[in-house]
């Protein structure tokens, strides 16, 4: 500096010698010395308020975090974006509620105009700056402060992506310094393509046609036009890309969607934009003014696509509740949070956390969710129950009848569809994967009879019997609609649904063992042990349960777990979560199918039997009924080898149906089924049978015992012939019909043992079966059985020979003794003093015997039930019988029709007539006897041998 003021002032100095420039000297000395200060003052002046602006500019943006390339790109790439759902293969169901629609699009998929409007309009400097324009940056902080009231900007493209997606919004010189830092380092890490399609993905855009707001320009073009971003034209792209600068003034559609009465702002907008494109050379004036008279009213869309929700509310609210918990664990991982590793409550609370993260993320992250549900099905059943006619009559306090129903497909456990409710605005909950109801009989092929029949407690034609019963520790039950059918088959009772012989199999299983499996199958009792009405259904579970358990049958007893979300991607495609099948094996494919072949008697013969009629299709199908106590609820789940379907019908509080329900929820199965089949047979039908595993064989068997059947057994026609598991074939016949020797003690009646003496047993039939212990089926039983019906039970066993017998006396002709006290005497001896054996008496309550001789000496013995015997009582001697001495009748010259009568003597005098015998023991004396004492009454009458 100072070396250019010397040589100015030598030049000066030259020019003094000069006549015309001496006569100015002084006056040009003076202005130039001015020049001089103010040029020195002003550099000096730039000067510090540069160091000053660069050391407030370094003081503001002190402690900012240095961003790695990544971690930028993660920040910048993190749009808040629509999520949207999806039926099954890959058809388009919706988006997701939310409070700000987007949709991610790559540059090369938006107009060309778009761009070149954006760069005219927003940043004239795009592809020149390096994140920040100086120029503008001065123009704004002057308008600042001089508050002119207009202001034009001083952000570029990069600096508005930093500010909406690493910055707050506040406005204020901090936030700005670091703005315009990041921006400067973004510029380093992205070209400038990758920023144009970032901002052109982040940018708000107002509102759509539907109300909603929008950013990003897939979304605008579709929400305001209903074009893809690629279809915009010249004057189209102008109106969207003026739109940025004031959304909500410059945006056609109001809060609820309607188009503005005043379109001015945004039309003024629009011939802006277009003048900026034609002043930067963007556009020809001729297209400039092409576009700015075209019609752009006409082109806004009178509708938004529709979001999932009103669409098919159903659907959007079961698949928002499936996939929070899927994104919940998703984070975690991704975190590397394993909650094992926290106490209970803490572990709790992190669960929380996560899961609010994931209800937020998964209405702004951009998640597709694609489903299982088959859309054309879905549609034809949400149109069928929209028939009124299918449904009874409403409760007494106005509940409308409802349906719950869910199809499964049984290979995969794929819902394919499902009915949540007739009306979602009259019933929101979900009543088919929900809302939990009494099972009903729909379980009794699972539980208790495939579980018996797994162990080989029953087959299909053994009988458990069906009579009045109550449930053990008290509690009644009975077969729905009353009576009992005595000794019906297995399969007879599933085929109509009887409720005393389902209860009476349960008592024969395994407790713990029975309990696991009904969590094997997918139900969750409400209580955590077996209780016996769960052999009734009494527990409640949900359709979709219920359904998913019973397929189990349908699938070889391998329960394939059911879902309804088949995978989870990001906005960018990547997969973060994929159903993978999950199973758990319940039964042998042998159980499964016996209890599928007695299913399929249900439909054609049994309580389902109206379904063949009410359907159009044919097919190999099974299914069980079932209705809950004060008939709340009433099932039908059928199945065929495909696809296992489950209709619920009741009201959405408990209350007991009304009319005929039975006909009315078959039809409505049925009806369901017919649209199904309708929209895509090839989804639910198949030609194939109900695959009949190895190990079934039919076999003959006697059906009260299930044993190999004897003559007896068929003469009395008890026979019964089924399928059976080969693993659980009998071996050894049943002869119990032939002659079964039993004994009586205390009155009641036991199975005689080899070793019981002949003399003390009678001989009946018996059952050779434990679900007939205690049970009297004499009523239920062929003609052609007779005689007396003995429980299958042993004679009790007593340790050592019995005591001697006590009490021993004799009056008369009789002998009597006490009853002896041990539990297994089956009756008494009687002997001569000198052995010999006189006579056998039955049963132990038995305690005297008249048929002895007067003047004899006796003893009795005790047998038991093994034929040990009693040493001998006490004697006891009977009374000689006492000679009645007869008087000879005087001679009589009388003729012999004249012998006196008797009591006459002859002489016209009565006699004493002769001396009797008293009658019952009455031998004469002042003081009568003791009278033998009468039998019980439940005693059997004495039997002399």
């Amino acid at each position: 500096m100072k070396s250019r003021i010397q040589q100015l002032n030598n030049w000066l100095d030259s020019l003094r010698d000069k006549r015309y420039i001496q006569r100015i000297n002084l006056t040009s000395l003076v202005l130039w010395n001015l020049f001089i200060i103010i040029t020195v003052t002003l550099l000096l002046g730039t000067t510090f308020v540069g160091a000053a602006g660069a050391g407030y500019f370094v003081s503001l943006v002190e402690g900012e975090p240095e961003y790695t390339e990544a971690q930028m790109k993660e920040e910048v790439y993190n749009y808040e974006e629509t999520s949207e759902v999806y039926f099954a293969n890959d058809v388009y169901l919706g988006e997701l509620p939310s409070i700000l629609e987007r949709r991610e699009v790559e540059l090369e998929n938006v107009s060309d105009y778009v761009q070149a409007a954006l760069i005219s309009t927003e940043d004239e400097y795009f592809y020149e700056h390096n994140g920040i324009v100086p120029k503008a940056i001065m123009r704004a902080t002057f308008q600042e402060f001089v508050d002119t009231g207009m202001q034009t900007g001083g952000s570029t493209l990069t600096q508005q992506i930093v500010k909406n997606q690493m910055l707050s919004s506040e406005v204020s010189f901090d936030r700005k310094a670091r703005e315009m830092m990041i921006a400067m380092r973004l510029e380093n890490y992205l070209d400038k393509d990758d920023i144009l399609e970032a901002y052109l993905n982040i940018v708000p855009f107002g509102r759509n046609a539907g109300g909603t707001q929008i950013a990003g320009i897939q979304a605008a073009a579709n929400g305001i036009f209903d074009v893809d971003a690629s279809e915009l034209n010249l004057p189209q792209s102008a109106f969207i890309a003026g739109i940025p600068q004031n959304p909500f003034s410059y945006t056609p559609f109001d809060g609820n969607g309607d188009l503005k009465e005043d379109l001015t702002a945004g039309l003024s907008r629009m011939n802006t934009v277009l003048y900026r494109m034609v002043d930067a050379g963007m556009i020809t004036v001729e297209e400039y003014e092409e576009a700015r008279d075209y019609d752009i009213v006409s082109d806004f869309t009178d509708s938004a696509p529709r979001n999932s929700f009103e669409r098919y509310p159903y659907i959007t609210n079961e698949l928002e509740r499936r996939a929070i918990p899927i994104l919940r664990d998703y984070f975690l991982d991704k975190d590397g949070v394993d909650l094992s590793e926290y106490e209970s409550e803490e572990r709790e609370s992190i669960r929380s956390e996560y899961y609010a993260r994931a209800e937020t993320q998964l209405r702004l992250g951009g998640y597709r969710i694609h489903s299982t549900i088959n859309k054309d099905i879905y549609d034809a059943m949400e149109e069928a129950v929209e028939n009124g006619n299918l449904f009874g009559p409403n409760s007494n306090d106005g509940l409308i009848e409802q349906v719950g129903a869910v199809m499964q497909d049984n290979e995969t456990g794929a819902i394919l569809s499902f009915v949540g409710g007739r009306d979602f605005e009259e019933e929101s909950f979900n009543l088919a994967t929900q809302a939990r109801r009494s099972v009903g009989s729909t379980v009794k092929p699972l539980m208790p009879f495939a579980s018996a029949m797994e162990r080989g407690i029953v087959q299909p034609g053994v009988v458990v019997p069906d009579v009045p019963t109550n449930y053990r520790g008290g509690g009644t039950f009975s077969n729905f609609g009353g009576g009992y059918a005595g000794i019906p088959s297995v399969r007879d009772t599933i085929t109509n649904s009887r409720n005393t012989p389902s209860v009476r199999t349960l008592w024969e299983l395994p407790e713990e063992e029975t309990y696991d499996e009904l969590l094997q199958l997918g139900y969750r009792p409400q209580e955590d042990h077996m209780l016996q009405s769960y052999a009734l259904g009494s527990f409640t579970a949900t359709v979709e349960q219920n359904t998913n358990a019973l397929s189990t049958l349908a699938t070889g007893g391998t329960r394939n777990h059911s879902y309804m979300i088949d995978r989870i991607e990001t906005h960018t495609g990547e997969v973060i979560y994929e159903h993978e099948s999950e199973q758990t094996e319940v039964f042998s494919p042998q159980t499964a199918y016996l209890a599928i072949d007695m299913m399929r008697d249900v439909v054609s013969s049994g309580t389902a039997s109206r379904i063949p009629g009410l359907t159009n299709f044919g097919g190999d199908w099974a299914g069980k009924t079932g209705t809950s106590q004060y008939t709340y609820d009433y099932w039908f789940v059928g199945m065929n080898p495909k696809v296992s379907f489950g209709v619920w019908l009741g009201y959405s509080e408990h209350r007991s149906l009304q009319g005929d329900y039975a006909p009315r929820n078959q039809r409505l199965w049925a009806t369901l089924m017919n649209a199904a089949v309708e929209a895509d047979s090839d989804a639910v039908l198949t030609d194939d049978r109900f695959s009949q595993p190895d190990g079934i064989v039919r076999q003959s068997i006697c059906g009260i015992s299930g044993l190999l059947p004897s003559q007896a057994c068929y003469d009395a026609g008890l026979v019964n012939t089924d399928l059976f598991n080969s693993a659980h074939l009998p071996s050894e016949y049943d002869d119990s019909l032939s002659g079964t020797r039993y004994v009586t003690i205390s009155g009641q009646s036991y199975l005689a043992y080899d070793d019981t003496p002949s003399e003390f047993t009678d001989t009946g039939f018996s059952v050779n079966s434990t679900f007939f212990s205690g049970v009297d089926i004499s009523n239920y039983l062929p003609e052609s059985l007779s005689g007396n019906l003995v429980p299958e039970r042993d004679a009790p066993i007593v340790d050592g020979n019995p005591s001697e017998v006590t009490g021993v006396s004799s009056s008369g002709g009789t002998i009597s003794w006490a009853q002896h006290g041990a539990g297994d005497i089956v009756g008494y001896r009687i002997y001569t003093a000198s052995g010999e054996h006189v006579a056998s008496v039955k049963g132990n309550t038995t305690t005297s015997y008249s048929g002895v001789s007067s003047g004899q000496s006796y003893y009795v013995a005790a047998v038991d039930t093994l034929g040990r015997q009693s040493g001998a009582s006490s004697v006891t001697e009977t009374e000689p019988d006492e000679p009645i001495e007869e008087e000879e009748p005087p001679e009589s010259d009388l003729p012999e029709e004249d012998t006196p009568s008797e009591g006459d003597n002859g002489n016209g005098e009565d006699t004493e007539p002769p001396e009797e015998t008293p009658p019952n023991g009455d031998d004469g004396d002042d003081e009568p006897t003791e009278p033998e004492p009468e039998p019980e009454p439940d005693d059997p009458p004495t039997t002399d041998t």
